[in-house]
């Protein structure tokens, strides 16, 4: 009885219009693989669309530069022509409306791998790419101020009449260029409209890879403490949405990568509507803020490193001697002074570059002045090296105080509150 009543369950939070397009379009593509020839033509049909898929006129930058950086994040200001564009290239996505879409984004980014996101990292892989679209959460996702979307007619009108534009833009259009331009409905069927939305799914990269896969692959340059990842192949495939780590810091910036040399088309894209009139009030956030960002992971992975390596001992592990004690102690051991610390350089006496003898007449004397450029200004490392044969600090000496060899100079502590 209980089996029966959970399964009840589970099937009442299926979304079964979204199952029935993720399983349908996959396998007619396969069927039209094996029985429907690619004509020359339709391959070039379906190499200008993919072209315009992951370019300027498609449903990428429908999502990229319309659902998500547009209406999720707010991060420009579009026209209302180019959100007309926007709001039917996303369409033929078939991911929803924006208004739908857009809620689910701004939750996921407010709730990040908690239980209130809706595409939670931690639930798995498979159920972050696509299980979310599958079903419904058994916990309602976290509340989204979407009252600006409530209140734009343009995004009302695409959620009010949503279904018929994606059977036009998403199945009716490439069909239809192949069907009345060269006779091949059945080509335009398979290849332009089912193969394509397959791939808008799974591969092209609408946010919806970027958004859920880029939090298992890649790297943490700005934050380490949620899941959301760099990493540039997702960025190829989504029209630079793979930058993730980047956007989720700083998601209300119409970029998503700053450096020149990363792939980030869609900023392209917005920035050209700008230079047109399409667009404006384009929003970046300030960069110095993004290089403290970048600068805290840096000091981050130095610190693990720093932690990994053997320091001098300090001031309050080393006793306090007496210049009389330093001299007595000294005729048993090779003990030398330099700015204010004892040092037994019993071992290294035979390693010393300068030899044995000029080491040898500094025993039981302050070698300060020669050590730090008297006889021979020494390296970083004769500095970091001596160091760590600190035995002790002398009585009165005040130079200790002050100094501190090199490494321990840019040493990085973490400060406690």
């Amino acid at each position: 009885m209980a089996f029966w009543k959970s399964t009840r369950a589970l099937l009442g939070r299926v979304r079964w219009f979204s199952l029935i397009i993720l399983i349908s379009t996959p396998a007619l593509s396969l069927y039209g693989l094996r029985t429907t020839p690619l004509r020359v033509q339709t391959l070039l049909w379906v190499n200008v669309f993919a072209a315009l898929t992951f370019t300027a006129l498609s449903h990428v930058p429908g999502i990229t530069a319309g659902y998500h950086r547009l209406w999720s994040h707010r991060s420009y200001k579009a026209s209302r022509p180019l959100q007309y564009l926007l709001i039917l290239m996303g369409a033929s996505a078939v991911q929803g409306s924006v208004y739908w879409w857009a809620r689910g984004h701004r939750s996921h980014h407010r709730y990040t791998d908690t239980p209130l996101d809706p595409y939670n990292a931690k639930r798995g892989l498979l159920y972050s790419h696509i299980g979310w679209m599958l079903v419904r959460p058994a916990v309602r996702p976290g509340h989204a101020d979407v009252s600006d979307l409530r209140n734009n007619d343009i995004v009302q009108w695409q959620h009010r009449w949503y279904f018929a534009i994606i059977a036009v833009v998403g199945f009716g259009l490439p069909v239809a260029v192949a069907g009345l331009g060269w006779g091949d409905w059945a080509g335009g069927f398979y290849y332009a409209a089912m193969m394509r939305i397959t791939l808008a799914h799974h591969v092209s990269g609408s946010v919806d890879f970027s958004d859920r896969d880029a939090h298992y692959l890649g790297e943490t340059p700005f934050d380490d403490r949620k899941s959301a990842k760099d990493h540039f192949i997702s960025a190829l495939l989504t029209m630079g949405e793979g930058y993730h780590n980047f956007h989720h810091q700083f998601p209300m910036d119409y970029r998503n990568a700053t450096k020149w040399y990363q792939y980030d088309p869609t900023k392209w894209f917005i920035a050209a509507c700008a230079a047109l009139g399409l667009a404006s009030h384009l929003r970046t956030f300030p960069e110095n803020e993004i290089s403290k960002s970048e600068l805290t992971m840096e000091l981050k992975k130095f610190k693990k490193v720093q932690d990994d390596i053997r320091w001098p001992p300090g001031l309050e592990e080393l006793p306090v001697v007496s210049w009389e004690t330093f001299q007595r102690q000294a005729e048993e051991r090779p003990l030398v002074i330099v700015s204010g610390f004892i040092h037994d350089v019993g071992e290294f006496v035979e390693r010393h570059p300068g030899g044995e003898k000029l080491l040898l007449k500094k025993v039981g004397k302050d070698a300060t002045a020669a050590f730090c450029g008297g006889v021979y200004d020494h390296s970083n490392a004769a500095h970091n090296l001596l160091a760590m044969m600190r035995v002790g600090i002398l009585l009165g000496g005040v130079e200790h105080v002050k100094t501190v060899s090199p490494g321990e100079t840019l040493r990085i502590v973490e400060r406690m509150f």
